[in-house]
């Protein structure tokens, strides 16, 4: 069977980007008051909080059209960042009931972003020409 890299990264992309665009949809529709007071809490300020936007909303969209991927990758590894040691940094060594990691969910967000990060977009990316693609 003949490899196709190119398409695994679109599907791979395309995960992403739709996943992620959920959440920020919803952060966008309810605010991120939230973030930004468990931020201040940690002693961070505030207005980092609204980082969330780029990272769930101009990112997955950057990754769903294939538009600098690696830029996006990187701010989409920063909010994985974010969420896995600001909001929920008493989670990283427990696991569930089933057995698995209780941070699994942000861990794949994390990992596939990196992959994709080392990668690029693929050629089914509207960008594929800059070190940034």
């Amino acid at each position: 069977m003949k490899k196709n890299i190119d398409l695994g990264l679109l599907i791979l992309r395309l995960s992403l980007g739709i996943l992620m665009l959920l959440h920020g949809i919803a952060k966008f529709q309810n605010g991120v008051d939230g973030i930004v007071g468990l931020l201040q809490k940690n002693g961070l300020p505030g207005i980092i909080g609204y980082g969330v936007y780029l990272g769930e909303i101009l990112a997955p969209i950057l990754l769903l059209i294939g538009a600098r991927t690696r830029i996006a990758a990187l701010l989409y590894i920063a909010t994985m960042l974010v969420a896995i040691f600001v909001a929920h940094p008493e989670d990283l060594s427990q696991f569930t009931q089933s057995g698995g990691w209780a941070l699994e969910l942000q861990g794949l967000y994390l990992f596939c972003a990196l992959a994709l990060f080392f990668t690029g977009g693929g050629k089914y990316a509207i960008s594929s020409t800059s070190k940034w693609d």
